[in-house]
């Protein structure tokens, strides 16, 4: 990242922003901060509270050599301005207490910031992370997934609150706007570090970026597109029947799509299968086992979790 600013001779919606941060509930939380615009811009409006208890967390991905240093290094001299806590780790050191378990590069650096964030958070009795993505990420986000093929439980994209593997990660920017934040930023002659990978074609991420921004109309589209499906995921959370431990494979038939998948997704959860490994193909290997006799009787989940079909009823092997 390279230092940047900006200047501006109109104001931004700062009162907006302020509206969107005081969604945060009152309390100690951790605050992930990589010294960029987003993240930068998170902190100010956060330390402008008087009632969070803020400790700032930096994760040193040692992916760009001296770059990353000088990231980290601008990250804790911004955390001591306001006399903040402040935690910074290597991807190296995180990965001793939290080894990685996926390949790809991109996966692997969230994971490790997932395990340094619950990392902090538990040692130092916060509430949870709080996290800086914003309505242009919403954007990509629900974007990438249409591209995969995502199911619309999956297009709902981020949640503002939602809670992974135990921790509890709020986003209260979602509904604001990266040229907002850059401009609140201005408003205050705040810095930031400017990424340089953050242009490479190397990631799907980036190319969605720039393809957003030369058709800036579908920003709107898709994020309303979120907004829907976000309604029709929720309707169905609240419709959805639990299944027992043991469940008849025909319950899931007897069910509309929508709510079986839900259904399914619910039971996979509770028996272990984590959460970031629960995506539409788990829950269609489930409901296929279920309703398909054809289909093997014994299946592995992720989480190590074997399923097995047996007259007539699905149940997790031990």
């Amino acid at each position: 990242m390279a230092l940047m600013s900006q200047t501006s001779n109109a104001l931004p919606p700062e009162s907006a922003l302020q509206l969107h941060a005081a969604s945060v509930p009152p309390g100690s939380w951790a605050v992930g901060v990589s010294g960029g615009a987003d993240s930068v811009a998170l902190l100010r409006l956060l330390n402008a509270r008087g009632d969070l208890g803020l400790h700032v967390v930096h994760l040193n991905h040692e992916a760009r050599g001296p770059a990353s240093d000088a990231d980290a290094g601008f990250v804790c001299d911004l955390a001591a301005q306001f006399q903040l806590s402040c935690t910074v780790m290597r991807i190296s050191e995180v990965e001793q207490f939290a080894p990685p378990a996926e390949a790809n590069r991109s996966a692997r650096f969230r994971a490790a910031r997932l395990a340094l964030f619950r990392h902090v958070a538990e040692s130092a009795g916060l509430n949870g992370v709080i996290l800086a993505h914003h309505a242009d990420d919403q954007a990509e986000t629900v974007l990438q997934r249409l591209l995969r093929g995502a199911s619309p439980e999956g297009l709902a994209g981020m949640s503002a609150e939602s809670r992974l593997a135990g921790l509890l990660i709020v986003r209260p920017l979602l509904g604001a706007s990266r040229d907002q934040l850059r401009q609140y930023l201005a408003s205050i002659d705040q810095s930031w570090r400017e990424d340089a990978s953050n242009e490479s074609d190397q990631y799907t991420r980036n190319r969605l970026r720039k393809l957003l921004n030369a058709h800036p109309r579908l920003r709107p589209d898709l994020l309303s597109l979120s907004q829907a499906c976000r309604e029709l995921r929720d309707w169905a959370r609240d419709h959805a029947p639990p299944l027992s431990a043991v469940f008849a494979c025909s319950a899931l038939g007897l069910l509309p799509p929508l709510l079986a998948r839900e259904s399914a997704r619910r039971w996979l959860l509770a028996r272990g299968v984590p959460a970031r490994q629960m995506d539409a193909a788990a829950i269609h290997q489930l409901i296929t086992m279920a309703q398909d006799a054809a289909s093997p009787p014994r299946q592995q989940f992720s989480g190590n979790i074997l399923v097995a079909r047996r007259h007539g009823e699905i149940l997790v092997k031990e």
